[in-house]
């Protein structure tokens, strides 16, 4: 089956700083579900960054469906959730300005046409939203804001779908609607989704397959095979 992911003996350190990935092997196929969970710090975002080439390896290789992850081709293909804090909403921007922002690099002109206006409303409704499409992204819950970055995210119609701690700041309740939504989404577009969070309970029973990052990857397989003791109890599933 193609890679859409592939590291081969990745190391990375920042400039100055300590060693944050070591000697990281990982292969991730097109159209899988993956989990990348690990503590803070433990260099989880750092591995999502490299493989979406917005960080370079220190030594080894990174690539990205079969091209050096930097120097990816198809950008506007890979739809990225950043964590909440680096998502910056203008307000008052509504739902559909939000989404509609995500289809701008298909069309560096900046004026929608019809399939575009169709591309925004379909986003929006396969997360749930179209009823509070003209509501300002800033007046919704913190479920409902991840919704419509989601969207975002989606419009262009990515081949990847990576999300940085999407879960971080909601409630339990909301952490689960997300879960099963992103499963939704992975069965019905057949999309590669890379999902890091460090807090992993709500997503463990959608996903295929989970790796725990601390600075080297220290799990790798399914969710049912992790020892008892890493799994969270906020999060119980039969």
């Amino acid at each position: 089956m193609p890679l859409a992911v592939e590291f081969d003996k990745v190391d990375f350190a920042y400039e100055r700083g300590p060693t944050v990935l070591r000697d990281v092997d990982l292969e991730v196929a097109e159209g899988e579900f993956l989990a990348i969970a690990g503590p803070n710090g433990g260099g989880k975002t750092t591995l999502l960054r490299i493989a979406l080439g917005l960080e370079r390896p220190t030594s080894g290789r990174a690539l990205l469906f079969g091209e050096p992850a930097d120097r990816f081709s198809d950008r506007p293909r890979l739809g990225y959730l950043a964590q909440r804090a680096q998502l910056g909403v203008q307000a008052p921007a509504t739902i559909r300005e939000v989404v509609a922002a995500g289809r701008s690099p298909l069309n560096p002109f900046g004026r929608l046409n019809a399939a575009d206006r169709e591309a925004i409303d379909e986003a929006i409704e396969r997360v749930g939203l179209s009823a509070l499409a003209k509501r300002p992204v800033r007046s919704l819950s913190g479920g409902q804001q991840q919704r419509a970055f989601i969207a975002k995210a989606l419009v262009a119609g990515p081949k990847l779908l990576a999300l940085d701690e999407p879960t971080a700041g909601v409630d339990v309740e909301a952490q689960e609607a997300l879960a099963d939504l992103l499963a939704r989404l992975h069965r019905e577009l057949g999309v590669t989704v890379l999902f890091v969070s460090h807090e992993f309970g709500a997503i463990e029973h959608v996903v295929q397959r989970l790796v725990l990052v601390r600075e080297t990857i220290v799990f790798d397989g399914s969710p049912a095979k992790l020892p008892g003791l890493w799994h969270d109890p906020s999060h119980a599933h039969v």
